[in-house]
């Protein structure tokens, strides 16, 4: 049941009994290759394209047929994503798709803090969940013609004149060969950090990248600019405009050169071999899905059979093969990640797991306690005061760094940097939030909205048992019982309802019960 119950906490956001039995009966391989099956619960709520389409010279929620307290939130904000991805989070079927989607926007990372337009980001992170066990070759070029991304990191209509090199310097650094070379096992070559790559080399991919403009559709009162490129517009990839690629030779790495007089399209496919096939990318990028799925501080030898899963691009286990064959498959590497031994079996090392993130903490005990959100009270109000608003990450760099480190110690631990003296405290009011305030009802507004709650009637079957209800409820939130000295005292505490002080008492348990559990290490650290 425990690795049952690990499986769980990596591949989905959260435990419940149901989804328990289902793994402990598929099996762990059959169970994975099911979900990678499974079609995605996608991004559909909020407004249209019509922000882009604007010919008035009057400001969009301006005008009457759009003005409305609301206007800024369904055409240009991220909450309706928001709104999207608890539910999906909370509900959906297809649960691994959408946590390596997660990880994935927390690698390539854009947000609603520089670029508006809610149309353009659910087309930006619906083009993350279908291409999640797809190959990252894909996913790479996908992003890079995003116009979103275009507005984010400055490569909508960059012109041969005056490059700029946002793009090309985090697409290396951050999207995937990072800044030191490696070893295959992710290790630092040499022991000490060589720069993977200069300035000279961040410009040459610049110019590389140069003559991408807008999709057609945008339009606005002024006309377009620059003269040859397309209004603003996120309805689909960017297309070429040749008017602004660079023409002249430009060294990429791994022996590749851009050549003279080549096309947007062309020198792309090149700036893409170069770092597909770049000897850090397959150590680098799998670090890190292992660093959001599973732990965060990895063995060499745990991220080397992952990377060698990203380079082959398949991967066998439990009878069960993954991925087309083909460098960056995305299925194979995830299937690698989730069943590697070192992520697998009742007894994790002791360095193994990772803080579970805030989005991690909602979801995790909603799902435990058959709840639900539908992401309303998840974004601006507790997304906001955990500091993980989904969809709004504070910069390229995300909420939070790979390598934050852990003080006083020899390891990293990522969420760590979102996490404060305050921030725990949060945590359990997110519990008390939840167990003793009811949630949250359905806000007026919110399209099909139905609030954030718990349902913790089914556990009072358990009420009379103490003992019984304070193991099944840690059963979901750690995979095992309580340490002996926690769970005793855990129980006393429970013991205190009873039928003598209280009419409720069976509920008064299952709170309380709930919240010590869901309080304690064991559920805050995923392990």
């Amino acid at each position: 049941m425990r690795d049952a119950y690990r499986l769980a906490d990596q591949a989905t956001f959260g435990a419940t009994e149901t989804l328990l039995a289902e793994i402990r009966t598929q099996g762990r391989g059959a169970w994975i290759a099911a979900q990678m099956g499974l079609a995605a619960s996608r991004y559909t709520l909020g407004n249209g394209d019509a922000i882009h389409k604007n010919t008035s010279s009057t400001g969009f929620c301006d005008q009457p047929a759009y003005a409305g307290a609301n206007c800024w939130r369904d055409w240009y904000s991220s909450a309706p994503l928001a709104w999207d991805f608890y539910r999906n989070a909370t509900q959906g079927a297809d649960q691994l798709r959408q946590r390596v989607a997660f990880a994935l926007q927390q690698i390539v990372v854009v947000n609603n803090l520089d670029v508006e337009g809610t149309y353009g980001l659910r087309n930006y992170h619906n083009t993350l969940l279908d291409n999640a066990f797809g190959n990252y070759r894909q996913v790479l070029k996908k992003v890079t013609l995003s116009p979103v991304m275009g507005d984010f990191l400055n490569n909508a209509n960059n012109d041969k004149a005056a490059p700029n090199e946002n793009y090309a310097r985090e697409l290396l650094q951050l999207f995937s060969i990072g800044t030191c070379e490696l070893n295959a096992d992710g290790t630092l070559k040499g022991g000490a950090c060589a720069a993977t790559y200069n300035n000279d080399t961040v410009r040459n991919y610049a110019y590389a990248l140069t003559g991408w403009t807008y999709p057609a559709g945008g339009a606005t009162p002024y006309g377009c600019w620059p003269t040859g490129a397309n209004c603003q517009y996120h309805g689909g990839d960017m297309v070429a405009v040749t008017r602004y690629h660079d023409a002249s030779v430009r060294p990429l790495l791994g022996g590749i050169a851009k050549p003279a007089n080549s096309t947007p399209a062309s020198a792309l496919e090149l700036v893409l071999d170069s770092v597909m096939n770049h000897p850090n990318t397959a150590p680098f990028i799998g670090r890190q899905l292992i660093q959001h799925l599973v732990s965060s501080n990895p063995s060499p030898a745990y991220v080397q059979r992952v990377a060698a899963a990203f380079s082959a691009g398949s991967y066998s286990a439990e009878g069960r093969s993954f991925g087309a064959g083909q460098r960056g498959d995305l299925a194979a590497t995830v299937a690698a990640v989730l069943l590697d031994a070192e992520a697998r079996g009742d007894t994790p090392a002791r360095g193994a797991g990772k803080l579970r993130e805030p989005v991690l903490v909602f979801t995790g005990v909603l799902r435990a306690l058959n709840g639900r959100s539908d992401g309303e009270a998840l974004s601006w109000w507790w997304g906001e005061t955990l500091r993980q608003h989904v969809f709004r990450p504070p910069s390229v760099f995300n909420f939070y760094p790979p390598d934050y480190p852990v003080p006083g110690s020899t390891l990293v631990g990522p969420q760590f940097g979102i996490h404060n003296a305050n921030s725990a405290l949060e945590r359990l009011n997110y519990l008390t939030y939840l167990l003793y305030w009811g949630g949250s009802t359905p806000a007026a507004g919110v399209p099909g909205a139905f609030g954030t709650t718990v349902n913790t009637t089914p556990f009072e079957a358990d009420a009379a048992d103490a003992a019984k209800l304070v193991d099944r409820i840690s059963l979901l939130a750690t995979g095992a019982a309580l340490p002996a000295t926690t769970r005793s005292q855990v129980i006393t505490a429970v013991e205190a309802f009873n039928a003598s002080n209280s009419g409720t008492w069976q509920s008064e348990r299952v709170k309380q019960a709930a919240y010590l559990v869901f309080a304690t290490p064991a559920f805050q650290v995923q392990r």
